[in-house]
């Protein structure tokens, strides 16, 4: 698959990063933090990574890791600047048999690309340099982490004998759309697999993972930024790691509002997880249906925090894509589903219409409702459940029939993607975080249900040479 990238980046490690390495010498167990601009929560990180290798792992080797991108506020001098190991060993009275290491670094760009993924990739080099047994990643901007997370991402892999750890949290029910949309109900319809938290974010990874991360092909732009986590995943997958989840209770970090935050990210994990899928069609291709991936850890009872969202905006995107964007639906998806989503798109302009008038927000010094509001306000749309999962089917066929339109057709779904969220938000109004997981799992049901259509679409839409390559053809 010339298109997908299967040149592996040579290594990224400066100088500089090498002789830090040298000073560490080895090291058993590592908390990697990717961070830009993170002044104001990674001290917090820092603090509870520290307390979690001190208390739970205090007869191994560690090291903390912070991998930067040059944050301008001093996110690496408040790293450095966090209360000292030895500070946490007396409030945590448990006394190490090694000293815990700390570095702070601005790491390299990958093939001239920056980004989270470009930040793993030096962790990851850091971590088979010094030979860990375990990786625990987590995010710099974290406001719910506790110690205990060391030891529920790392106990699997040092205990159980697991190798990736994802995260299962307590997500408010308006966060985490691009996991429910897409990511968790297509990774567990193409690999049978049920990660809740395909992209959580935190992760354990197992030392020989960790090498195969370094030599696996695929090291993409998309990669580099917020691919990654993804590709972590699907690797994982595709390789045949023993695969576990955790129970981490809620999750509480720096909130996104789908509408205004979240279009680049779409475009660059849906990249990839399509360019993936595509890769790895013998991983997928025979699988049916799904089963549970073993949980460790207690289940955990905790209300994360509320999150708002622009149910007008998502709308009237939705509806605007339809003026812009209607030949690249066209091009894209099947004709019967580009007809519901063009119409589905019109009714979206009616909706938000209709809500402006209601909510009588054109008025002098009007404000923005709540989205408990303008949920209620546009309470009569409705995108279905297997119009969506028809539409993401006929772009993973797309993407194989025209890999190098693959970046346009994603941007092209992006305003659809707004219309969905939307939807569900409406939809969610009434309902508590844990009523709502019901609707996610409905979809990803949905998803499963019609794997034989995105099979015909496989085989109907091959591009030249398929044939030969993949026997769906």
């Amino acid at each position: 698959m010339r298109w997908y990238g299967e040149r592996v980046p040579q290594t990224v490690l400066t100088p500089a990063i090498r002789e830090a390495i040298a000073r560490l010498g080895r090291a058993d167990i590592m908390v990697g933090i990717p961070s830009y601009k993170n002044a104001t929560t990674i001290g917090f990180v820092v603090r509870a990574a520290q307390a979690g290798l001190v208390q739970y792992f205090p007869d191994l080797r560690p090291v903390v890791v912070n991998s930067d991108a040059g944050s301008p506020d001093g996110t690496g001098r408040v790293v450095v600047e966090t209360e000292p190991p030895d500070y946490v060993e007396r409030i945590l009275l448990v006394r190490p048999t090694n000293k815990l290491a700390r570095v702070s670094l601005t790491y390299p760009e990958v093939d001239g690309s920056g980004g989270k993924g470009a930040a793993l990739r030096t962790i990851f080099e850091i971590a088979a340099a010094l030979e860990v047994q375990a990786l625990v990643v987590v995010d710099s901007d974290l406001r719910s982490i506790v110690p205990e997370w060391i030891e529920l991402l790392a106990g699997p892999i040092l205990k159980g004998g697991y190798d990736f750890v994802a995260p299962l949290y307590a997500r408010h029910k308006h966060d985490g759309t691009i996991t429910n949309t897409v990511t968790y109900p297509l990774t567990r319809a193409l690999y049978g697999r049920r990660i809740r938290q395909p992209i959580g974010g935190d992760f354990g990874v197992s030392g020989d993972l960790v090498r195969h991360y370094l030599q696996a092909p695929g090291w993409t732009p998309d990669v580099s930024r917020f691919g990654i986590d993804v590709w972590m995943t699907t690797t994982a997958l595709a390789g045949g790691f023993a695969i576990c989840q955790t129970r981490l209770g809620a999750k509480v970090h720096d909130p996104k509002d789908p509408g205004a935050d979240l279009g680049p990210m779409f475009r660059e994990v849906v990249g990839t997880i399509l360019r993936l899928a595509v890769a790895n069609t013998a991983s997928w291709r025979d699988v049916r249906g799904s089963h549970d991936v073993p949980a460790y850890g207690f289940e955990r009872h905790a209300d994360p925090p509320p999150l708002e969202v622009n149910v007008l905006r998502l709308l009237s995107e939705f509806h605007g894509g339809s003026l812009t964007m209607a030949g690249a639906w066209d091009a894209m998806l099947a004709p019967a589903t580009a007809t519901e989503v063009r119409d589905l798109a019109a009714e979206a302009g009616a909706v938000a219409a209709s809500m402006r008038a209601r909510l009588d927000m054109d008025g002098p010094g009007a404000s923005m409702p709540s989205t408990a509001a303008m949920a209620e306000a546009g309470a009569s749309f409705r995108f279905p459940d297997d119009l969506w999962a028809r539409i993401v089917y006929d772009l993973m066929a797309a993407a194989r029939r025209e890999p190098d339109a693959l970046d346009a057709r994603v941007a092209a779904l992006v305003p659809v993607y707004f219309g969905r969220v939307a939807s569900l938000v409406i939809e969610n109004r009434d309902l508590s975080t844990d009523r709502a997981e019901d609707h996610v799992e409905r979809q990803a049901r949905e998803f499963e249900r019609l794997k034989p259509y995105l099979l015909a679409r496989w085989a109907e839409d091959a591009g030249p040479g398929a044939a030969a390559e993949d026997p769906v053809a």
